[in-house]
């Protein structure tokens, strides 16, 4: 493969990275740290729809006070009375049957380990929140990246089939109802565009 090919996986890799982090609460920090930049330098990589999603996004952020995108986070996630967008694989998959509850956990961390990933101890949620699942498929486009770069095809092949069964058994089965509520729940932009951006991400990786 050559040097452009690469560097669009590689691209293909920091989107996810950087798309997790958006759904953790939003702060400072997003701006600090110039999230939305490093974000729009990937998606040009991988195609202009995705830019122009990001574009969105980050006018998202910037045209809302802090506080605002706070409270929008907060309706959306954490509502105690009922998240308008639970971030959950269960939540859609499984609804209020626990065993059915048990079962989509389970698979959720059987996947994690088949791909060598382990959820970190530091994360304090269950393991089948959007952000999890995310930075499982990060792992697993990096991993792909890496392989292509050292020429292992056999590598390269594994990382492709777990990302795909991964989409088709996980997070491609909830993405579509989980983005329509954030889309249709957002007050603010920016969790529309994000809507948007993780949808459009998810599905050009199921191929």
């Amino acid at each position: 493969m050559s040097d452009t090919d690469v560097k669009r996986i590689a691209a293909r890799a920091d989107l996810c990275r950087l798309l997790a982090a958006c759904f953790y609460q939003p702060g400072p920090e997003f701006a600090e740290e110039r999230v939305f930049d490093s974000m729009r330098t990937a998606a040009a990589e991988i195609d202009a729809g995705m830019a122009s999603l990001v574009d969105a996004l980050a006018a998202g952020f910037d045209a809302q006070p802090m506080e605002e995108l706070q409270v929008d986070y907060t309706r959306l996630f954490l509502n105690p009375t009922g998240p308008l967008a639970a971030p959950y694989e269960s939540a859609w998959i499984a609804g209020k049957d626990p065993m059915l509850f048990d079962e989509v956990i389970q698979s959720v961390l059987d996947s994690y380990r088949a791909g060598g990933y382990e959820v970190d101890e530091g994360f304090r949620d269950l393991p089948d929140h959007i952000a999890a699942e995310l930075e499982f498929l990060y792992a697993l486009i990096f991993r792909e990246a890496r392989a292509v770069a050292s020429g292992n095809e056999a590598e390269r092949a594994e990382a492709i089939d777990l990302r795909r069964r991964f989409i088709e058994q996980h997070l491609g089965r909830w993405i579509g109802p989980f983005a329509a509520a954030l889309r249709g729940g957002g007050e603010t932009e920016l969790y529309r565009a994000l809507a948007d951006l993780t949808e459009r991400f998810i599905r050009s990786e199921s191929g």
